[in-house]
């Protein structure tokens, strides 16, 4: 038991550390481009949900379709803002990050939607793996997976 508490009090201590190499600015931007994807859906602008991605992103939508690129990103998520999910909210938590390299990043977020009805709310996982590139961090590739609760 003692050596659970040890363990315990040993790894929260280590996530209050700050990251080596400049990893805290790369985390804080990393955790603003979540904030950015939160922002764009609760002021419904695909322009805005869809500036922190990849020219090229790849976008797995939570019902299993594909979308490719920013510009494909942008228009569908203005046209489920525009219409079935006008009325929803987004809140986003970063869940963990974690540095392939200094470059590659894997951030695993949670996400509620509200609505105004219970099929419009809804809880999820995403999986993005974003690169930094000249301009900053982008996300490369984007996987939104329902969660479902047991009742």
């Amino acid at each position: 038991m003692k050596t659970l508490i040890f363990m315990t009090l040993l790894m929260l201590g280590f996530q209050t550390m700050p990251l080596p190499d400049g990893r805290t600015a790369d985390e804080a931007a990393l955790r603003e481009s979540v904030k950015q994807l939160e922002t764009g859906w609760n002021t419904k602008s695909g322009a805005l949900f869809a500036k922190p991605f990849a020219e090229d992103a790849d976008y797995v939508i939570i019902n299993g379709n594909y979308l490719k690129g920013r510009s494909a990103i942008e228009s569908g998520h203005q046209r489920i803002f525009d219409t079935i999910y006008k009325d929803t909210t987004l809140s986003l938590t970063v869940k963990q990050i974690r540095f392939l390299r200094s470059d590659v990043a894997v951030v695993h977020v949670s996400g509620h939607r509200d609505g105004p009805t219970k099929e419009l709310m809804g809880d999820a996982m995403m999986s993005l793996t974003m690169t930094k590139e000249q301009q900053g961090w982008r996300i490369a590739a984007f996987q939104n997976t329902s969660v479902t609760t047991k009742q």
